[in-house]
């Protein structure tokens, strides 16, 4: 791992002076409705998610609706989501399962979740973190490219970069990193075109680094 402690709180504080108050952008009144908005997630923005729920959980506001729901009315009404063949029937499996081994309550641990149909960490770790504020990293497409650009770990494995950044970082400050490095991934550290020059955290990345002596090294040879 590239990144000391002295530059892990720098760029925490950073963060949290970049994003003070965050919190998951997914609708939800209850941890059964943060659940299923999470898998509705994958593949979709949160916007369209937002708009999708209220419908479906208005209809099937329970894991025993949800369960005993048609396929093809679920498929229906999550089709903006995208992947709802997939989704339908991952929503569903996960609802039985709920009531099946759970009684039909979302458990507080993090390997009773990921073991559900179509959850895995880190959707496990978004319920948690949300609803329970227990700790754990969540690592989605932003984190994972931002904590390798930012030096904190080398791999593309999600479970890998997890682990590099739990050793890296507090616990107490697992759930708000994880929500601070996906704003600033939607904001500024794009995947394909990032925002390096305009980016508070210039100084303290490594991927920016790079991309500076890269450029001089070609200015200089031109």
């Amino acid at each position: 791992m590239a990144v000391t402690q002295q530059t892990a709180r720098k760029i925490l504080g950073t963060l949290d002076t970049l994003y003070p108050d965050v919190e998951t952008q997914l609708k939800h009144g209850n941890p059964f409705e943060l659940l299923i908005a999470t898998l509705l997630s994958a593949q979709c923005t949160d916007r369209q998610v937002n708009e999708t729920t209220p419908a479906l959980f208005a209809r099937y506001p329970s894991p025993r609706a949800l369960a005993d729901a048609p396929l093809e009315e679920i498929e229906r009404l999550i089709r903006k989501t995208g992947f709802f063949h997939i989704k339908a029937r991952r929503v569903k499996d996960c609802a039985r399962a709920l009531l099946e081994s759970h009684g039909g309550e979302v458990p507080r641990n993090l390997e009773a979740l990921a073991a559900l149909p179509g959850v895995g960490r880190k959707t496990a770790n978004v319920v948690l973190g949300a609803v329970w504020d227990i700790p754990g990293i969540v690592v989605d497409t932003h984190v994972k490219r931002i904590a390798k650009r930012l030096g904190f770990t080398v791999y593309a494995d999600p479970v890998k970069v997890e682990k590099d950044l739990m050793a890296a970082l507090p616990k107490e400050a697992w759930n708000r990193f994880s929500l601070q490095l996906i704003y600033l991934g939607r904001s500024v550290c794009a995947a394909r075109k990032p925002k390096c020059p305009e980016c508070a955290m210039n100084m303290l990345c490594a991927f920016s680094t790079e991309e500076k002596a890269a450029a001089a090294a070609g200015r200089k040879a031109g």
